[in-house]
């Protein structure tokens, strides 16, 4: 059967309005039966558009013409706004961002948990709109991202250090000036860029595996740390110690410098050996006294100041007394454990990867918290009921899981273990609500709080606390 084709003028709608904002960020407006997405649109927005694809029920289209803006619609302060795959609510004010992140977090809760929002509170709005994030990947690419603009010139420098381009995983966008992380971290890319380009450092190619520069790893730290990690895609000796010399020479603020040599066809560097060249192999962060260390491949949420309000949430729903036995799954490097721990009798954690686990440990130990334990595994296969006999039946359970939510069978389990309360930290409202649906068999929501951690995106932290039914 041959694919049905829409004619140029079936591709255009003129003056659509724009109603709702959809989970991916785009701009959503009702024709007749037909729900049409619209890329860079935002509820107020009355626009034409133009169908880039089409569906039964639904369409995804780009604005073609804005004929009246929204009263939330805002000039987008970064020149890469539009290109780039990051910050794409940057044309909406702040507080219309925390508005609709809300409203999708009450419908998904409402829609598929069927959960009473009733309680819920205001967002907890980020401190820090621009400059937030403690950690960026950048990669080096000879095929730089063109423009429009861009295509008009000639002889122009098609190696990259950026992002990349949405959809175009080959293409890389030059980036001038990121407004996600402080100072130097915009310095050391452009200079090190630089600095390749003067002394014709090849730059990776993503389709064929060549190049010496692969990637940029800058992390920052509330303690004023530092920690670059350059990426090379083979072993060249001269090359590494003339970029590595530069950046120590350049930056003599950087805490930790490390390189690693990465020959796969992907960018992980989980599996990868890292190489200390100057400085400490590792950066500190600091959270109400407690330290933590942070390593190349240690996860630590990205927005620090707002990473601290959201485990005082946590804290604060767990309403602890001081006796608890606390389970907290998907712990991660142990920061939510060793942050509670002060406050309990005991802190359990539990984690799938070993080398977060043994984090989770050292920063017990830096931090000299004597009531903690970890293990590591696959949650479904460890919380287990001999597990739950050998350590004990938690008074409260803390859950922190990936996207995709908790395996039915991490669900089931906690159903049967039956704690007094739970505390669902989540960052996708969708598998949340399909979590608290299974867990409303014995458990009822008593408050909710959607936490912006990630301003200009959609993108939004929640935080729910259950108890047990009686």
């Amino acid at each position: 059967m041959s694919r049905r084709r829409f004619t140029a003028e079936q591709r255009l709608l003129a003056g659509i309005s724009i109603v709702d904002i959809a989970e991916g960020g785009k701009g959503v407006a009702k024709v007749d039966d037909l729900v049409v997405f619209v890329d860079k649109a935002i509820p107020g927005d009355v626009v034409d558009v133009e169908l880039t694809r089409k569906k039964k029920k639904f369409a995804e289209a780009r604005v073609r013409q804005l004929n009246e803006s929204s009263v939330h619609r805002v000039a987008p302060f970064c020149d890469h706004f539009g290109v780039c795959g990051g910050c794409k609510w940057q044309h909406m004010d702040y507080p219309a961002q925390l508005t609709y992140k809300q409203k999708g977090v009450d419908e998904a809760l409402t829609r598929l948990g069927k959960v009473d929002t009733s309680m819920m509170e205001d967002i907890l709005a980020a401190p820090q709109t621009r400059y937030y994030r403690n950690k960026l990947e950048y990669t080096f690419s000879n095929k730089r991202w063109l423009t429009d603009l861009d295509d008009a010139q000639e002889g122009l420098e098609m190696r990259a250090l950026g992002f990349h381009v949405p959809s175009r995983f080959d293409k890389i966008l030059d980036i001038e000036h990121c407004y996600l992380q402080q100072d130097p971290s915009n310095a050391i890319r452009n200079r090190l860029r630089l600095f390749a380009l003067e002394n014709d450092i090849s730059f990776y190619d993503l389709r064929l595996h060549e190049g010496a520069l692969r990637n940029l790893i800058i992390r920052t730290a509330s303690t004023g740390e530092l920690m670059v990690i350059v990426v090379f895609a083979y072993v060249d000796s001269e090359t590494i110690e003339a970029a590595m010399a530069f950046l120590q020479s350049e930056f003599p603020a950087i805490t930790s410098l490390l390189y690693v040599v990465n020959q796969k066809k992907n960018d992980t560097i989980f599996d990868q050996d890292i190489h200390l060249y100057a400085g400490r192999d590792h950066i500190f962060e600091e959270m109400e006294g407690l330290r933590f260390k942070v390593g190349a491949k240690s996860f630590y949420q990205t927005n620090s100041a707002q990473a601290y309000e959201l485990y005082k949430i946590t804290r604060d729903f767990a309403d602890f007394e001081g006796w608890e036995r606390v389970y907290d799954l998907y712990t991660g490097a142990g920061t939510i454990a060793n942050f509670v721990a002060r406050h309990v009798a005991e802190v359990i954690g539990v984690e799938y990867v070993p080398s977060a686990i043994e984090d989770a440990k050292l920063n017990s130990a830096i931090n000299g918290v004597q009531n903690t334990k970890f293990y590591a595994g696959d949650m479904k296969d460890v919380l287990t009921a001999d597990f739950v006999a050998t350590n004990g039946k938690p008074d409260v359970v803390i859950v922190d899981p990936p996207r995709a939510g908790m395996h039915t069978d991490v669900v089931a389990r906690l159903l049967e273990i039956g704690a007094s309360k739970i505390v669902y930290v989540s960052c996708n409202a969708a598998t949340q609500a399909r979590d608290l649906a299974l867990l409303a068999e014995r458990y009822v929501v008593r408050r909710i709080r959607p936490v912006d951690m990630f301003p200009h995106t959609q993108h939004v932290e929640n935080v729910v606390l259950l108890t047990l039914a009686h």
